[in-house]
């Protein structure tokens, strides 16, 4: 097995599961040309797909499936939560733009760990909050193929453990964070890091209010807790 502490890859590939009804359905993708790039060795990725990842040559295909305790682990019920409404204000009126049913707020803990919230349900007092990982309870089915595989340099992994300590950065380790720098369609799945757009639920940090009734530390402003940044 090819020694893989401190590499710079770059992969393309999609992404399938099995959705309710057990349908093998396509979810993600990252195309050859905005490849998903990152370190090897610095705990960006699941082990698992970075074990798989090991074996694979530059230029070469991959197809293997992580199961839910390699993923995610099971779906936990515990993990869905609800918060009073409250929390969720914004000069002092609930926040229906962004906390609606199907909505992802980012949410950071008191270690910087960041977290993605589904709102499942808004009712008269409270919002229920779905903490689990997107993809908990799920296989996850990759095929795709290493674009490229070399030693990352100095700066590469530096810039890696700036995004991971929480000093910003784009996040995927490499010198250049021009297009293409962890740009990928919806979601990802895999534990990797991306740069998404505002609001698209990714674990950006946000400034919230102290106390939205989580159970996460944060800093929040006034009466948000919705895990987007207010004026």
């Amino acid at each position: 097995m090819e020694n893989m502490a401190h590499k710079y890859v770059t992969v393309a590939y999609s992404l399938y599961t099995d959705n309710e009804k057990g349908v093998h359905e396509l979810i993600e993708r990252a195309p050859e040309e905005h490849p998903y790039q990152f370190i090897t060795g610095l705990g960006v990725t699941l082990d698992a797909f970075e074990k798989h990842i090991d074996e694979v040559a530059e230029g070469e295909a991959f197809d293997f499936v992580l199961t839910q305790d390699e993923a995610y682990g099971p779906y936990d019920e515990s993990h869905v939560v609800e918060l009073p409404k409250n929390v969720f204000r914004v000069n002092g009126h609930f926040d229906n733009q962004m906390v609606y049913p199907g909505a992802e707020l980012p949410l950071v803990n008191a270690d910087g760990n960041r977290f993605v919230g589904l709102v499942v349900e808004v009712k008269e007092e409270v919002v229920v909050i779905d903490l689990n990982e997107r993809l908990a309870g799920k296989d996850l089915h990759f095929v795709g193929k290493v674009v490229t595989k070399r030693d990352a340099t100095n700066a590469e992994i530096e810039g890696t453990l700036r995004m991971l300590s929480g000093e910003g950065g784009c996040g995927c380790g490499c010198d250049d964070c021009g297009g293409g720098c962890g740009d990928h369609e919806e979601g990802c799945g895999c534990g990797h890091h991306h740069d998404h757009e505002e609001g698209c639920g990714c674990g950006h940090h946000h400034d919230h209010e102290e106390g939205c009734g989580c159970g996460r530390h944060h800093d929040h402003e006034e009466g948000c807790g919705c895990g987007h940044h207010h004026e």
